[in-house]
């Protein structure tokens, strides 16, 4: 059994991963014009499948921007909503126990990939593998958030019990 310090030394580790996760997935939203033109650039190390799409997805960046470069506005909020986010994970990095809502509002995000990827999926014309490839962002997420909760759970339990009763 892992020592109090021990336990809160995981669970900020943890944190700090999900957390440098949902930077890194927001930040990336900002060039995605020069992300998707280096994909097509190198497609031809994937999928035959793969290789159409990211040209045909690269493609409707490019010409959507060089038309109607207002629209890339909404990828710079999508952006700035992951950074947001992180931010809120900061804490349960201060105090796990007090604010695992955070951690359990992260973990329900992270179901509701699913139901977005394969409602809004198939209305948007995004094909099945890459849904499946965007459910991906669910099941990373949910994984160190769940050992997180567990975590956070633990450390709850030890907390109670080294606090000596009042009589």
């Amino acid at each position: 059994m892992k020592t109090e310090p021990e336990l809160r030394k995981k669970i900020k580790t943890w944190v700090i991963v999900f957390i440098i996760g949902l930077v890194l997935s927001g930040v990336t939203a900002f060039p995605i014009e020069t992300e998707l033109a280096w994909l097509a650039n190198h497609a031809s190390v994937f999928p035959g499948f793969m290789q159409n799409w990211l040209t045909n997805v690269y493609l409707a960046v490019k010409t959507t921007n060089q038309n109607y470069p207002y629209l890339a506005y909404g990828t710079d909020w999508l952006a700035f909503g992951h950074l947001v986010i992180a931010m809120a994970f900061v804490g349960p990095l201060k105090d796990p126990v007090k604010n695992i809502w955070i951690i359990e509002f992260g973990m329900i995000a992270c179901v509701m990939v699913f139901p977005l990827a394969f409602i809004a999926g198939p209305i948007r014309g995004i094909p099945v593998y890459w849904r499946f490839i965007d459910c991906c962002f669910g099941i990373f997420g949910i994984i160190p958030l769940y050992i997180v909760y567990r975590d956070i759970k633990k450390l709850e339990k030890m907390i109670n019990q080294n606090i000596a009763p009042l009589h």
